[in-house]
């Protein structure tokens, strides 16, 4: 005859967290999803709204210490283990030390770890050993230029960049027009590629790509993931490269990206 199982002896299951602070404009919330595996749960939060377009104006404001402090505050109450800054041009926008305050800032608020889109691209780009990238982005021109400039304060050659030129709604970009840039920009003497911006859609492009390009295709969302994941010791779920080469090392420095 079954015993019943007292409330005392259940097992609760342990479910590791990530702090997510996006953007007010993101919206692939359940692409994000795909990259974490079962047992780890994802907390998200929005910025501020701002009735500015995709602009380096748009950028700063993202990346503002007051508006990331509060999110970063309002996503540390179901007590992640590392929170994730998932806007690439908010990071980007003010450089390498713009970077290095986004992450102060949510390590001084109480993230045990902290890391953003950026920051995770430049450590995804170290361990590749890529010194030459080709950039495709959703961007207007003065927005990528900030990308190429970032990059290059880390010794990364931007070899071809290429943008869509949008001021919005990106999330919309379809996978075809993804794949057209990425194909338009692809350089010689680029040693992998990046697709910037965490609103594009890329989760089920990554290993086609590769395997048409013959390199390393790296992500935003993809990287931001497999950066926090990597924060607490865990491996993403998806292809690439990244994936496939890079194990999971927990962080020893909670202010890392």
């Amino acid at each position: 005859m079954p015993t019943e199982l007292s409330v005392g002896q259940a097992q609760e299951p342990v479910h590791e967290g990530i702090g997510v602070v996006a953007p007010f404009d993101f919206a692939l919330d359940r692409e994000l999803w795909r990259w974490v595996p079962e047992d780890v749960s994802l907390y998200l939060t929005r910025l501020p709204f701002f009735t500015t377009p995709m602009t380096v104006e748009m950028a700063v404001a993202c990346g503002d210490r007051k508006a990331v402090r509060r999110a970063t505050r309002d996503v540390l109450t179901p007590e992640p283990g590392v929170v994730a800054y998932a806007c690439t041009s908010g990071s980007f926008v003010d450089g390498a030390a713009g970077e290095a305050v986004l992450r102060r800032t949510m390590v001084d608020v109480g993230a045990p770890a902290a890391c953003t889109t950026s920051g995770a691209l430049i450590d995804a780009l170290a361990l590749l050993g890529v010194r030459r990238v080709a950039v495709a982005t959703p961007y207007i021109q003065p927005v990528t230029d900030r990308l190429v400039g970032f990059l290059a304060e880390y010794g990364v050659r931007t070899v071809a960049c290429e943008g869509l030129g949008l001021l919005g709604h990106i999330w919309r970009v379809p996978h075809d027009e993804i794949v057209r840039i990425v194909n338009a920009v692809d350089h010689p003497d680029a040693e992998a590629l990046f697709i910037s911006c965490t609103n594009l859609p890329t989760y089920d492009l990554i290993e086609g790509l590769e395997a048409v390009l013959g390199k390393p295709v790296l992500t935003a969302n993809q990287v931001t993931m497999w950066a926090a994941l990597r924060a607490l010791g865990r491996t993403a779920v998806g292809g690439g490269t990244l994936l496939r080469r890079v194990p999971a090392t927990p962080d020893t420095n909670p202010g890392a990206a």
